[in-house]
């Protein structure tokens, strides 16, 4: 059972998806009518649905306790941050111009809580956020649950280096709970598929072919024009040099692990060849794996507004920039696990009073077309860690006197150090 295991394991989650996909098709097709295998589908749903919760509550409360300080991150951060909030507004701008509407089960039956106005909303907004924690964990109120995680987390700080290590071993030990139900996700997309070709057909691809279309022009948008005038804002220069050579070097990697984390040691090299401070690099690239997710809030926003649009909610400009921002918080503790994004989803739908079952068949859609959605994301997330990396290196050395040529091989500029010996 062991070996089955790790065989099953050892193939690539894309290629087990797909796998479970197009059987899933070719079933509803040929077999319709087989509830069981829809029931699998369900369970799937019901899976993610009971973990999501404590994976939120106990990834922000890890992330924020062990968070490294910002010091001379601080440009860094800051980038990471409004690069992530900008990805949320581009997603908003882009579900208003092209709604999407998903075919899901009980949209006409759940009930709908949706907020009529902006006062509402911040009154739905405010009851959450004071609610019980143990009772927004039981009820997934995932705004609870948020408010709960962040408070902890940042009076966690002042805890022993022992206390914080027992929340990141907490952490570590549900991610990979997230893992193991994951793993499970080729079978849950086999009946999910199975259930929506039987009761829609083959027209249930061009909604999520629609769906796939938006979340990916919106990330190129993200990579080929707001980062790109992020990084001319900084260093008064043509930023496309540096910006393709991130995406050659990083992005591409990036989206066939599809994993932040793993490519690491590749925007690592990468700014070493730009000549860039080991000091900085050395976290800024860490620390833009966790908090530098514009990908991530692409993802969370747009299924959010496509469930909005769904269920016939009115999402007005204030609540819009409301979900933008608390798209852009709940990226910030996106999981590292391929698809850990999209288990944040109902952080966002929670804040349009769209109940969680509604809000967890969407992340169900998100694994089906996750085969193209996370490699984007990861190719996002993981080339701006070096992109700001960079931006930031190189408006400081502008500061400091320094030549640079963005997007370039380099020798190591210790510009730092270089001032302490001229001032010396």
């Amino acid at each position: 059972m062991k070996k089955a295991w790790e065989t099953w394991n050892s193939w690539s989650l894309i290629w087990r998806i797909v796998g479970g996909l197009v059987i899933g098709t070719v079933l509803a097709l040929a077999i319709p009518g087989m509830e069981w295998l829809s029931m699998v589908g369900n369970l799937f749903v019901a899976a993610l649905k009971a973990v999501a919760p404590v994976l939120v509550f106990f990834l922000v409360i890890s992330a924020l306790c062990n968070a490294t300080k910002a010091g001379a991150m601080k440009r860094i951060v800051v980038l990471y941050l409004v690069s992530t909030f900008i990805a949320g507004l581009v997603s908003v701008i882009a579900s208003f111009l092209f709604p999407i509407e998903l075919t899901l089960q009980g949209v006409e039956a759940a009930e709908n809580t949706a907020p009529s106005g902006v006062a509402e909303v911040i009154a739905n907004l405010l009851t959450n956020i004071v609610s019980n924690p143990v009772g927004s964990l039981t009820e997934a109120n995932f705004l609870g649950i948020l408010t709960w995680a962040v408070l902890l987390g940042i009076a966690l700080r002042a805890a022993s280096d022992g206390t914080k290590k027992i929340f990141h071993d907490i952490a570590h030990a549900v991610q990979t709970v997230v893992r193991w139900v994951i793993a499970f996700a080729p079978f849950g997309v086999c009946g999910l598929v199975y259930n929506a070709v039987s009761t829609s057909g083959l027209a249930i691809f061009t909604e999520y072919g629609m769906l796939v279309a938006v979340l990916v022009a919106v990330m190129l948008i993200i990579a080929l024009v707001t980062n790109p005038l992020l990084v001319f804002l900084n260093i008064r220069r043509n930023p496309y040099p540096l910006v393709f050579r991130c995406l050659k070097d990083s992005a591409i990697m990036a989206f066939f692990t599809r994993s932040s984390a793993a490519n690491i040691p590749v925007n690592m090299e990468l700014c070493k060849r730009l000549g860039l401070n080991e000091e900085n690099y050395g976290v800024s690239i860490p620390l833009g794996a966790t908090i530098n997710m514009a990908g991530a809030c692409v993802t969370i926003t747009v299924m959010a507004m496509a469930a909005a649009h769904t269920m016939g909610v009115q999402v007005d400009f204030v609540s819009a920039v409301i979900l933008c921002v608390l798209a852009a918080v709940s990226a910030c503790g996106a999981s590292g696990v391929p698809g850990g994004s999209l288990l944040l989803i109902p952080v966002a739908c929670s804040l349009l009073g769209i109940s969680s079952d509604i809000a967890m068949q969407v992340v169900g859609v998100g694994f089906i077309i996750g085969v193209i959605q996370d490699s984007f994301e990861t190719a996002l997330n993981s080339s701006s860690d070096a992109l700001f990396t960079a931006t930031a290196e190189y408006c400081e050395m502008a500061k400091q006197g320094f030549d640079f040529n963005p997007g370039h091989d380099a020798e190591p500029v210790h510009y730092a150090a270089a001032t302490k010996t001229a001032e010396a």
